[in-house]
């Protein structure tokens, strides 16, 4: 059961397009370029005017831009995901709007964790991984200036993670499950 229902044409069509060029270009490049995200948000502002006029076309689409800028932010900041894939979400919610797009980023974040297991376990480094992610919750849950237990100072990366990939399909995922 979903929440909201399909966009009306040709959004899922174009916004299908976009996420797809983008998953692989990250996966052949590990990045997602300016000008495709750009170009992306600037011919979704034109769609949402034209289907739903001035003003509530503008509002869905910033509306929709802000929401996925806001939710995958934080994995930013946090030095856990690449700007490419926050610009990303942005774009995909400027095509779908708030509502839908709080769907694509759940969905985002189940294929994207079950994914990124998947590929760091494959590249053998799940063991890190665990590691990686223990001494991190240790740090959070050490009161403010104990020092940090040698080892845990700086995790080591696993490696990079193709999340456009994830945003895709979490992307396709709820445009399909909707369409069904």
């Amino acid at each position: 059961m979903h929440l909201t229902q399909l966009p009306p044409y040709p959004v899922p069509l174009c916004v299908s397009a976009w996420v797809l060029i983008a998953a692989s270009m990250d996966i052949v490049s590990r990045r997602i370029p300016n000008w495709l995200v750009g170009s992306g948000l600037v011919i979704a502002l034109a769609v949402q005017i034209w289907l739903h006029g001035a003003a509530a076309g503008s509002v869905a689409w910033l509306a929709g831009a802000a929401t996925g800028f806001v939710a995958l932010l934080p994995f930013y900041l946090l030095r856990g995901m690449a700007a490419g894939d926050v610009k990303l979400m942005a774009m995909v919610g400027a095509w779908l709007g708030a509502s839908t797009t709080c769907e694509v980023v759940l969905v985002t974040f189940i294929v994207g964790g079950i994914g990124s297991v998947l590929l760091v376990a494959g590249r053998g480094h799940l063991v890190r991984l665990l590691r990686n992610v223990r001494a991190l919750t240790l740090r959070q849950l050490a009161p403010r200036g104990t020092p940090v237990p040698s080892g845990q100072a700086d995790p080591q990366s696993v490696g990079s993670i193709p999340y456009g990939v994830a945003i895709a399909a979490g992307t396709l995922g709820v445009l399909y499950g909707m369409a069904g």
